[in-house]
């Protein structure tokens, strides 16, 4: 006998339809995550892999755990072509590193993606979460639809376009390419007409009543959700994360300006080939004062100077200006701060174990090696250097609001200096311009070698050395405490500023820079710290409030010891309070450092968020099973709480034929209970199962037979001690079969088709 098709050419190709949309569109997000096409294959292969193979399974009836080999022998085979293909030949054909890079991704690459700052590229198994959603989403949604023959539970299909969707949100960004809200209506117009269609509710006279019901419900998600959402912002697994690197740990980069002077100053400390005219090198933006010194703040947010995070294979960036390939090679230059320069784009770092150390911060610019510098370390990078715009360029624009920390400790000589000597500047840029002059011209410059015949200047940039610096007889000092002087003013004065540490290469004696495509050998002189004010269309642009080093403080200038007079009639003037002086430049006053915050996460935290990101493909690969064992714990509630005892006892017996059924033992299609209680005695006795088996379902069959057709009613306790009966029967069927045989019973559809036709094994001819 021929078997009848399970499903309609129209209505399997309505069901795909539906579904593969719903779940491209839910998909279509992660695009943006893993920039542009990046993850396009890996999205559309595994819809059209998935989505086919449930397809045949449904035509062919192969069984749950079929479908599920065959779903993982396909994961294998296509997966290294469309989400690992740099570990494949010639692009398609698999390696032992491409199985090894998919069955590690399967755990791996969602956490992997979470710590990446978009778009984070293909390398390694990045490309492994979105193929696995598209391929056992697809899998789980057409299998569904066209696996199961009760309409309603086929119309469940409908939920997993929005599992899918709402894991794409947490993996997704705050600002993802499709509006949310514009995701969820769309699905809804789509899925709820369709799940009604599906599960057979939908009538021509009910037409009217689904079409209201939909335009209300999409209304109201368009008006009801802003106003009950608010300002609230989206949950983003990634934003939740904190990466484990802190470089609040490490001490302010800025209070080493010295020892490159001092000790390292003829050092070459890394060399850089490719640098364009009058670019300057990046080592650390600090935006955050405590009195003491200048650090970079973390407050939890990506825009922070303190979070430092994994970048893929791209670092996006809105800057225009010369685009460059710059090459580094470290040499002594020590520590976690890795030198940039200009807008990043790209970082590649030749070292693959010193890689998997490195973070970037896209609201600096900045970059750390968790594992720290190395002489040998080889890096190039892909930059892009914006122009610097002069103070007529930037016009009358205000300043820009940028998010920074507050400065704490300063000095009240920073305001009152700032206010005097920026009176009669009008813009915010010719602010920032006349306190940078001020400085610069009014200072002296002096790193404080005095061997070198300098004048004396000690290092540091806390709030006592600032009072020496704006309030003594002289301004004597370097970029260290120029630049972190003229920060504090900007803030003072209202404009959004912070401090840069960096290299400013050498030039020709003529003053034009060097060649930028030899090789610079930058040393410890050449360090440089600046300020970076923040104007609104123009983003961050340097000023330099360092004197020239020629500028240095004359013989006449510098104040005269005063030499004591001989007191004859006058009794000495008290003696003032002892002060030590500083034994070495590097030592000087200190305020007391504000208290510590706990920034650590929660360890309970911690574990959730790396727990739900591994149980996400768990919960994916199980969801068949999930969705097949509620199916039929639902039949069997219905079954047994029917309010009719002898429906209940009717299903009783329904329920021991549907679990022979998934055990694989003939049932008769169209058979008496009495002849199917006869094939099925006769099998379980030659099976192997316990005698009470048998014996009991003969006796099943005679109790349903009598409590259906008899004018006896059975009485809710009687109904009750059947189903009794028939647990001891079921328990029993399954102790004769093979534990092989009783898993597949278990994740079977068959009995969820319908006992229209026999199964294979027990058809007859």
């Amino acid at each position: 006998m021929r078997r009848a098709p399970v499903r309609t050419a129209a209505r399997t190709a309505v069901d795909t339809a539906c579904l593969l949309g719903a779940l491209a569109l839910a998909l279509w997000p992660l695009l943006a995550v893993y920039g542009g096409t990046t993850a396009l294959p890996a999205v559309v292969g595994g819809l059209l892999l998935g989505g086919g193979l449930a397809v045949l399974a449904a035509v062919r009836g192969w069984s749950a755990l079929s479908v599920v080999a065959s779903l993982v022998v396909v994961y294998a085979l296509a997966g290294g072509a469309l989400a690992a293909p740099t570990t494949t030949v010639a692009g398609v054909v698999p390696t032992l590193d491409t199985f090894e890079t998919l069955a590690r991704g399967v755990g791996s690459s969602w956490q992997e993606m979470l710590t990446l700052q978009p778009p984070v590229g293909d390398s390694g198994g990045l490309l492994v979460a979105p193929y696995l959603l598209a391929l056992v989403g697809s899998a789980a949604a057409l299998g569904l639809a066209l696996r199961v023959r009760n309409a309603a539970a086929a119309a469940s299909a409908a939920v997993v376009p929005v599992l899918v969707a709402s894991v794409v949100a947490l993996l997704g960004t705050r600002a993802p390419s499709i509006p949310p809200l514009a995701t969820g209506v769309v699905l809804l117009l789509v899925l709820l007409p369709w799940a009604s269609w599906r599960a057979g509710l939908l009538r021509a006279r009910r037409v009217v009543s689904l079409a209201v019901l939909t335009a209300v419900a999409a209304g109201a998600a368009i008006a009801g959700a802003p106003a009950v959402v608010g300002e609230t912002p989206r949950l983003v697994v990634r934003d939740e994360i904190v990466p484990p690197f802190d470089p609040r740990a490490y001490p302010s980069p800025l209070a080493a300006f010295r020892d490159f002077v001092k000790r390292q100053k003829d050092a070459t400390l890394f060399t850089v080939a490719g640098l364009p005219a009058g670019a300057r090198v990046r080592l650390a933006t600090l935006d955050r004062y405590d009195g003491v010194v200048w650090n970079v703040a973390g407050d939890g947010t990506a825009e922070s100077s303190g979070e430092f995070r994994r970048v893929g294979d791209e670092i996006p960036t809105n800057v225009r200006g010369t685009a460059a390939h710059v090459d580094v090679d470290i040499d002594a230059l020590s520590g976690v701060w890795l030198p940039t320069v200009g807008e990043a784009t790209s970082i590649d770092i030749s070292d693959d174990a010193a890689a998997d150390g490195l973070r970037f911060n896209e609201a600096t610019g900045a970059a750390v090696l968790t594992g720290a510098l190395h002489p040998g370390l080889r890096y190039s990078m892909d930059v892009v250097v914006p122009p610097v715009p002069s103070v007529r360029e930037i016009g009358g624009a205000h300043e820009q609001d940028v998010s920074q920390p507050p400065a704490t400790g300063v000095p009240d000589v920073v305001g009152v200096t700032a206010a005097d000597v920026a009176r009669d500047a009008g813009t915010a840029a010719q602010v920032a311009q006349t306190l940078s002059q001020w400085l610069s011209e009014e200072g002296y410059f002096s790193d404080g070698l005095v061997d070198a015949g300098q004048a004396p200047s000690l290092s540091g940039h806390g709030a006592s050395r600032m009072v020496a610096l704006l309030d003594g007889d002289l301004m004597v000092g370097d970029g260290e405490q120029y630049a972190s002087a003229m920060a504090l003013m900007a803030r003072a004065m209202g404009l959004p500023s912070r401090v840069v540490l960096g290299f400013v290469p050498p030039a020709d004696a003529d003053g034009t820079p060097v060649d930028a495509d030899a090789p610079v050998a930058v040393t410890g002189k050449d360090i440089q710290a600046w300020v970076e004010i923040a104007f609104a269309g123009h983003g961050w642009v340097p000023f330099d409030a360092t004197p020239p080093r020629e500028q240095t403080p004359q013989e006449n200038e510098k104040p005269n010891p005063s030499e004591p007079q001989p007191q004859v009639v006058q009794p000495p003037p008290p003696a003032p309070d002892a002060v030590k002086p500083p034994d070495d430049d590097t030592e000087q006053p200190q305020p007391e450092s504000p208290p510590a915050t706990d920034t650590s996460v929660p360890l309970w935290r911690t574990i959730a968020l790396v727990g739900g990101a591994v149980a996400v493909p768990l919960l994916l690969l199980a969801l068949p099973f999930l969705v097949v064992g509620a199916i039929k714990a639902r039949r069997r509630r219905r079954r047994r709480r029917t309010r009719d005892a002898a429906q209940r006892v009717a299903g009783g017996w329904d329920e021991v034929l549907d679990a022979a059924v998934d055990l694989r033992q003939p049932v008769v299609p169209h058979a008496t209970r009495t002849e199917s209680a006869r094939t099925l005695t006769d099998s379980l006795a030659g099976s192997g199962a316990k005698p009470v088996a048998a014996g009991t379902v003969a006796q099943l069959a005679r109790t349903a037979d009598r409590a259906v057709f008899s004018a006896h009613r059975p009485t809710a306790a009687e109904a009750a001690a059947y189903w009794a009966d028939v647990d001891t029967a079921v328990r029993e069927m399954r102790r004769g079969a093979t534990r092989r045989r009783r898993l597949r019973a278990r994740l079977s559809l068959v009995s969820l088709r319908g006992r229209h036709r026999p199964s294979r094994r027990g058809r007859t001819s």
